[in-house]
C-alpha cells in the first residue's frame, strides 16, 4: 500500500485542495474542489485510484465549489458536508458528523466539528487505520492556518461575536490538544482574504503554531473577538454571493463555459448594443499603449479570479480582449472560480486586428516615479492600495482610496487635474485607471513598479501616524 496524497494550489486566490488515497484499494477523496475540476480526475488517472468521496470542509465564499461539477464529471462519487448549525444545501449531499470515520486502505479520515469561520465548518483528522487515536495530520479548511485562523466576521456583524466565540473554542479545545507532531493542512496559503496576514508555507504543525500562531496566544474570547476584527482584511464584494451560489449548489457546465469568436466586425456590434463589459486582460504596458475605448483593464494574472469578483457583475456579459487567442481558456478559467460564465465573446486578433481594422483606440500613460517626483506637487496622485498598506508609508501629498472603493468615490477627485495612480506593483493601479477614464477623467496616468519603485529608488516617504 502507497498512500496517495496530492496537494493542488490555487494561485490568486490562494486556495488549496487535496487528493488523498490508497493505490492499493484503488479509491481516493478530494477535499474542497475548485469549480474548474479537470486537475482531480487526470491526477486521480495518473495515480491509478478513483475519486469516489468529495469533502467540503464548509460553504465556501472566496471561491466557486467544484464538488457538483467534479461529482458529475467522475460519476461514481458523493459529495459530503457538514449539516451541524443547521446548514443546508440545494443539491444531494451525504451528511457528516462530528466523529464520522471514512476508511481508504490503510488511511482513516475522522471528521471533527470545528465551528467558527462558519456554523457548519468541519476539519479531517488523518490517521493510520490501525492507530485512528493518533492522528499524523489535520485537513483544518478555513478553520487554522499557518500563522493565522479563519476570521468569524462573514455572516454579518450580528453573527461576529457568536462565531468568534465558537472559533475561540474550536482553537482551543480541539487544536491546541492535539499532539504537536500533527501536520496542518489547510485550505487557503498567503494572500487569501478568508484569514489575516496567513503564512507563506503551505503546511505547519500543531507545534510551531502553538508556539507562534498569535491566534493561539490569546485566553480571553474578548481579547480573542478584537483581536480578529481589527486584523481582518476588507471582505471582498463577491463574498455574500459566493456564500449564496455554494450553498445553493453550482451550476454543472461540463466544461468551460462557451466564448464565441468575433470578427472585428462581430465584436464592434456587440459593443455597440451596449449590455456587454470590455475587459482588456493584458498587461498594463500593452493596455496603456492602445485600448478600445471604455475598457476595463485587468490583467491576465492568477488574481484577475478575485479582481473580477470584486469590481464586475457576474450577471452582465463580459467582451474579452486578449494578448493571444490561445490564452483564452486560461483566462475563462479564472473568472470561472469567482463565478463568471456569461461571456458575450473575445476579439479574435485582439488589439492588433482592431486597429488593423482602422478603428480608433485610447491610451493611458505610463509614468516613472522619477517624473511623478520632478512634478513637484502639480499632479494629483492617488494611492489605491489597502488601508494597511497606506498606513505602512505612502507618497507625500497622495490621496488614498483603495480600488474597490475607487467607482463610488471617483467624484471626489479633481477630473480637470493631471492625475498619477500607484500601488505595489502597477497592478492594481491600473485598474484604476481604467475605472477612471471610463468616469470621464480624460489626463490620468498609471504608475508602473508604483510603491515598490519609489521605495528603491529611495525618494520621500508620509506615514500616516492616526
Amino acid at each position: 500500500m502507497s498512500l496517495i496524497f496530492e496537494t493542488i494550489p490555487t494561485e490568486g486566490v490562494a486556495e488549496i485542495s487535496y487528493l488523498i488515497g490508497d493505490d492499493e484499494e484503488g479509491t481516493a477523496a478530494v477535499i474542497d474542489p475548485r469549480t474548474d475540476v479537470e486537475i482531480y480526475p487526470e491526477l486521480a488517472r495518473a495515480k491509478g485510484v478513483a475519486i469516489t468521496h468529495i469533502f467540503e470542509t464548509h460553504i465556501h465564499a472566496d471561491i466557486v465549489s467544484g464538488a457538483r461539477e467534479l461529482c458529475d464529471r467522475v460519476g461514481t462519487a458523493k459529495i459530503y458536508a457538514s449539516q451541524e448549525g443547521g446548514a443546508t444545501y440545494g443539491f444531494a449531499t451525504e451528511p457528516v458528523k462530528d466523529g464520522s470515520e471514512f476508511k481508504f486502505g490503510d488511511l482513516t479520515i475522522t471528521a471533527r466539528f470545528t465551528p467558527g469561520h462558519t456554523p457548519e465548518h468541519v476539519s479531517y483528522l488523518l490517521a493510520e487505520a490501525d492507530h485512528p487515536e493518533l492522528p499524523w495530520g489535520v485537513l483544518s479548511g478555513d478553520s487554522l492556518f499557518v500563522g493565522s485562523a479563519g476570521r468569524p466576521d462573514l455572516l454579518g456583524e450580528g453573527e461576529t461575536a457568536k462565531l468568534a466565540a465558537l472559533q475561540f473554542r474550536t482553537l482551543r479545545e480541539f487544536y491546541l490538544k492535539l499532539p504537536d507532531s500533527v501536520i496542518v493542512y489547510p485550505a487557503h496559503g498567503s494572500g487569501s482574504p478568508c484569514g489575516a496576514e496567513i503564512g507563506d508555507r503551505l503546511t505547519s504543525t500543531i507545534g510551531f503554531e502553538r508556539a507562534f500562531n498569535p491566534f493561539l496566544q490569546i485566553e480571553d474570547v474578548q481579547a480573542f473577538t478584537q483581536h480578529c476584527i481589527k486584523t481582518a482584511p476588507p471582505i471582498p464584494k463577491y463574498y455574500p454571493r459566493m456564500k449564496k451560489v455554494n450553498a445553493e449548489g453550482p451550476k454543472i457546465l461540463g466544461g468551460l463555459p462557451r466564448v464565441p469568436a468575433l470578427t472585428v466586425a462581430q465584436f464592434k456590434t456587440a459593443l455597440e448594443k451596449g449590455d456587454a463589459l470590455l475587459i482588456d486582460t493584458r498587461s498594463m504596458f500593452a493596455f496603456g499603449g492602445a485600448h478600445i475605448a471604455g475598457a476595463i483593464n485587468i490583467g491576465a494574472t492568477p488574481t484577475l479570479s478575485i479582481w473580477a469578483g470584486t469590481i464586475l457583475d457576474s450577471e452582465t456579459p463580459l467582451l474579452l480582449v486578449l494578448e493571444k487567442d490561445g490564452e483564452l481558456d486560461d483566462i475563462v478559467r479564472l473568472f470561472l472560480r469567482t463565478g463568471f460564465t456569461n461571456f458575450a465573446g473575445y476579439l479574435v486578433g485582439g488589439i492588433k486586428a482592431w486597429g488593423a481594422a482602422g478603428h480608433p483606440f485610447e491610451q493611458i500613460s505610463q509614468i516613472s516615479v522619477h517624473q511623478l517626483q520632478a512634478a513637484n506637487g502639480t499632479m494629483q496622485v492617488l494611492d489605491v492600495r489597502t488601508d494597511r498598506e497606506w498606513k505602512g508609508g505612502h507618497i507625500p501629498g497622495a490621496r488614498h482610496i483603495v480600488t474597490p472603493q475607487l467607482e463610488k468615490r471617483a467624484g471626489e477627485l479633481d477630473k480637470s487635474k493631471p492625475t498619477a495612480v500607484y500601488c505595489a506593483s502597477g497592478y492594481r493601479a491600473s485598474i484604476a485607471t481604467s475605472l477612471l477614464r471610463r468616469a470621464g477623467f480624460e489626463n490620468v496616468m498609471n504608475v508602473p513598479g508604483s510603491w515598490h519603485a519609489w521605495k528603491e529608488a529611495g525618494l520621500a516617504v508620509e506615514k500616516d501616524n492616526s
